[in-house]
C-alpha cells in the first residue's frame, strides 16, 4: 500500500503513531503480569499499521473503554480500537468491524432469571462498565431495569457482588472467567448483543485517512493476520468479521 505524505501527516501529526489501547477488553488487549508488557490483537494491529506507515508506534494504554475512546475523540491518540456505537461515531470515524464479540449477562446461581429477555424488569439492577459498549447499548435498550456503572469492565463482577445487584453485563469471556473465580455465579444462556469491534481515527483526520485505515484492516482480515493473532493470544469465543467494502 502506497502511503501519501498527506495520509502520513494525518495519522502522525506528532511524528509517531499514537495508538489508544483499552485493557478493559481482555479479548483485545492485556498486560503481562510478570513483565508489565502490553500485548494482544489490538497491539499487534497497531504495530502492523505503524510498520505500514513506516513510523514508530506509541501505545497509549487505558483501563476502560470510555477513557480509550476519549483519547481518540480529543486527538490525544491517532487510532484506537473500539466497539462501533452511534454515540462514539460523532467524533470518531470507524472502519468496518474486524472482530465480533458476544455480550452476555451473569447472575447468581439462585437468581430466578433464566433468559436474557427477563432482565429488563422494574426493580432489577444491572451492573456494567462505565462507558463500555454494553453501557451505551443497554442505556438505549433497557426501559425498566436500572443501570449501575462500575469504574471499568473488568471490575463489573466484583462491583455486582459488592453492591448485591441483580445482573452483571459484559464480555462473555470475562464473565465466564469471573464465574470460575467466584463461586455461586452463572451466565444466562446465549447473548444479549454482538459487539462489532473496529478501528477508528478522529473525524478531523479526514475521509482519505479513514479510507486508508479501512483498507489496511480489510487486508489484514483477508490475509489471515487477525485470525492468527486471535489464535496466538489464546482467544476463544471471538470471530473474525466478514470482509466488507467501504460504503
Amino acid at each position: 500500500m502506497h502511503v501519501s505524505p498527506d495520509i502520513l501527516q494525518a495519522f502522525t501529526p506528532m511524528g509517531v503513531l499514537r495508538a489508544s489501547i483499552n485493557l478493559g477488553n481482555p479479548i483485545l488487549a492485556h498486560r503481562n503480569a510478570q513483565t508489565g508488557e502490553v500485548g494482544g490483537v489490538s497491539v499487534d494491529l497497531a504495530r502492523a499499521f505503524g510498520e505500514q506507515l513506516g513510523v514508530g508506534v506509541e501505545l497509549v494504554v487505558f483501563d476502560a473503554a470510555g477513557k480509550s475512546v476519549e483519547a481518540v475523540a480529543t486527538q490525544q491518540a491517532d487510532i484506537g480500537f473500539f466497539a462501533i456505537d452511534p454515540l462514539r461515531g460523532q467524533s470518531i470515524r470507524f472502519t468496518a468491524p474486524y472482530v465480533l464479540i458476544e455480550g452476555a449477562y451473569l447472575v447468581r446461581a439462585a437468581s430466578p432469571l433464566q433468559a436474557n429477555e427477563e432482565v429488563d424488569q422494574p426493580g432489577r439492577r444491572v451492573t456494567v462498565g462505565k462507558g463500555s459498549a454494553y453501557d451505551l447499548f443497554l442505556s438505549r435498550e433497557l426501559r425498566q431495569a436500572t443501570i449501575e456503572r462500575a469504574a471499568t469492565s473488568p471490575a463489573v463482577v466484583d462491583s455486582f457482588v459488592a453492591t448485591q445487584a441483580d445482573v452483571a453485563a459484559g464480555v462473555k469471556q470475562q464473565l465466564q472467567a469471573d464465574a470460575q473465580r467466584i463461586a455461586g455465579l452463572r451466565l444466562l444462556p446465549g447473548r444479549f448483543m454482538v459487539i462489532q469491534q473496529a478501528m477508528g481515527t478522529p473525524t478531523s483526520r479526514g475521509e482519505a485517512a479513514a479510507a486508508a485505515l479501512h483498507g489496511f484492516l480489510e487486508e489484514r482480515k483477508q490475509s489471515g493476520f487477525i485470525a492468527e493473532a486471535l489464535k496466538r493470544h489464546g482467544i476463544e469465543g471471538a470471530s473474525v468479521a466478514p470482509a466488507q467494502s467501504r460504503s
